[in-house]
């Protein structure tokens, strides 16, 4: 049968009190005990010390210290008296006559204790008359003197506690009874009220805004838990809210995350940490804890099983089907840990290619320093004809021409990549830019017999940067002057056009290039011809600007050999 909550809290104090009480009473009953034990050692010490005066003022030895009987009307009729020495033999003992086949009493427990503490008692059964006694023994310089009473009922009943405490504690305990049932009776309806609030909450049940708790301790209670409970929906909902949000940040994140409890259990992992582990391992799966047994993550096995680590992250590479990836393994102070994987394929590559270029670029200016380097030495250092001044000054120009035109190539080069937002956007004429090109190179053109055709309208107009989109067109046809040849034609053709982008056709029909080298031509310092772009004059990075200001307004590009000869550049702009 279910009990009401008055009845529980009556039987728990009920239960209380009782234990308590009767600790009481057994602690008080103990206490008592052992003060009357101590009142008695102390009265059967009186005993010793009598006796050890008499033998000490009688200079009683071994075999005078029989003479002691002449005490025994001074003590009770029941002790027993017993002379040890400092061996353990007894010497006398009033309850044995023959003393002499008595057991060494070193051993005996009142001997060992008075050996040590000068006195000691101890409750037990005689292995001479198999009587039960309380010993008491105390060490004096050449002997122990020992007094026994019989642990017979009387002893036990002098040792025995009183009852008048029990009888005290028992009234006082029907009181607290009473006083509790009271107690009990009051807060029930408090603690019913409570227990109607706590079975609303499990159910989610809304809280009526008019609650009335009773104008006691448990109302108080009741109205701080709805408070809290309150505070905890609106804490929960702020918490699920941040827990979406960090959700939803990693499963849209670049990175792939991990997170396995102490026990190398997957608390949480996002799709990419899938996608990228089943990249790396030679046998896909779907249970991410597998990974702490492939060897291609031993480094984070290691690292979590280092029990001496002095950081708390660990990070290594991992080189697989042409890609790398960045494993970051960071551990907790509850011994759980995350693993972290991005893919930096692109991050190394471009870390590559920028070494790459840096070395390039150092090839590069070795040349025309060395040679400007070559030309201003000789000029200082011998005397030349004006006619020899002048040609080497021309050359030394030239070299210096080549130098800036390279700085500045890789100038917008590394603006692109590095700072793209320093370019400024504007609406530009696509038909306006491509005459102001052609201005520009019209001495070229004509000097290489070159003609020009362009067929994009007036009308069109694209949305981008100035420099970069100039810089477009005079790279292509700088290409073809440099390197098509003579007496050829350019053209530029606006071919299509949808919602988004623009599409352009740009051809010569120059020589051409054979297709080993198509796929990269757009390379920085690419030659198609080892010093073909040294004998040009040029810096071997013009297409590769073409391309990136291309990506920089949205666009594609693409290269092939025109069908009538020549090279054919296939791009598009964003509008």
């Amino acid at each position: 049968m279910k009990t009401t909550y008055k009845q529980r809290i009556f039987g728990y104090f009920l239960l209380i009190f009782i234990i308590f009480t009767g600790g009481i009473i057994l602690i008080e009953q103990r206490q008592e005990k052992k003060f009357r034990i101590a009142d008695l050692e102390v009265r059967l010490d009186g005993y010793t010390g009598i006796i050890n005066s008499y033998i000490v003022h009688n200079r009683l030895t071994g075999e005078s210290i029989g003479q002691i009987h002449e005490l025994y009307h001074l003590l009770p009729d029941s002790i027993r008296v017993s002379i040890i020495d400092n061996g353990g033999k007894v010497l006398l003992d009033n309850e044995v006559t023959d003393v002499e086949h008595m057991e060494n009493h070193l051993d005996r427990p009142e001997i060992r204790n008075a050996l040590y503490s000068s006195f000691g008692s101890n409750v037990r059964s005689s292995a001479s008359t198999h009587q039960e006694y309380l010993y008491y023994a105390r060490h004096y310089d050449n002997y122990f003197v020992r007094v026994a009473l019989p642990y017979n009922t009387e002893t036990r009943n002098m040792l025995k506690a009183g009852n008048l405490f029990i009888i005290l504690t028992l009234v006082l305990f029907v009181v607290v009874l009473l006083f509790i049932n009271y107690v009990a009776s009051s807060f029930s309806n408090s603690i019913l009220q409570l227990k109607d609030f706590a079975s609303k909450i499990k159910k989610g049940q809304p809280i009526p805004d008019d609650v009335n708790f009773h104008n006691d301790e448990l109302g108080e209670i009741g109205y701080e838990l709805i408070d809290i409970f309150k505070q905890k929906e609106a804490a929960n909902q702020s918490i699920e809210l941040e827990r979406q949000k960090l959700i939803r940040h990693f499963q849209f994140s670049g990175e792939g995350l991990c997170i396995f409890n102490p026990e190398r259990k997957k608390i949480y992992a996002n799709t990419n940490f899938i996608q990228y582990i089943n990249l790396i391992s030679d046998n896909p799966t779907f249970d991410v804890e597998d990974i702490l047994n492939d060897k291609m993550f031993q480094p984070v096995t290691d690292f979590i099983n280092n029990k001496k680590r002095e950081v708390n992250h660990a990070d290594f590479q991992i080189q697989k089907n042409a890609k790398t990836f960045s494993v970051q393994t960071v551990a907790f102070k509850d011994g759980s840990f995350e693993v972290i994987i991005k893919d930096i394929s692109k991050t190394e590559k471009t870390r590559l290619l920028k070494q790459e270029m840096t070395s390039n670029i150092a090839h590069e200016l070795r040349t025309p320093v060395t040679s400007l380097r070559g030309y201003m030495e000789t000029l200082y250092d011998h005397e030349l004809s004006p006619e020899k001044q002048g040609q080497f000054i021309e050359r030394a120009y030239l070299q210096t021409v080549r130098l800036s035109n390279l700085i500045e190539d890789v100038s917008i080069i590394s603006k692109i990549e590095d700072a793209p937002s320093q370019f400024a956007i504007e609406d530009l004429s696509l038909a306006q830019l491509i005459d102001e090109v052609q201005i520009d190179l019209s001495d070229k053109l004509m000097a290489h017999r070159i003609t020009f055709f362009s067929l994009v309208k007036d009308t069109l107009y694209v949305r981008g940067n100035y420099t970069l989109i100039y810089s477009i067109f005079r790279n292509l046809i700088d290409n073809s002057i440099s390197y098509a040849g003579n007496g050829i034609e350019i053209h530029i053709t606006n071919y299509a056009e949808d919602d988004t982008y623009l599409y352009f056709s740009y051809y010569d029909t120059g020589t051409g290039v054979d297709e080993q080298h198509l796929n990269r031509i757009f390379e920085r310092f690419y030659r198609v011809n080892e010093g073909r772009t040294r004998e040009t004059g040029g810096s071997g990075l013009g297409l590769s600007i073409v391309k990136n200001a291309i990506l920089f307004h949205k666009g594609t590009i693409e290269v092939k050999n025109h069908a009538g000869g020549g090279l054919e550049f296939l791009f598009t702009l964003k509008k």
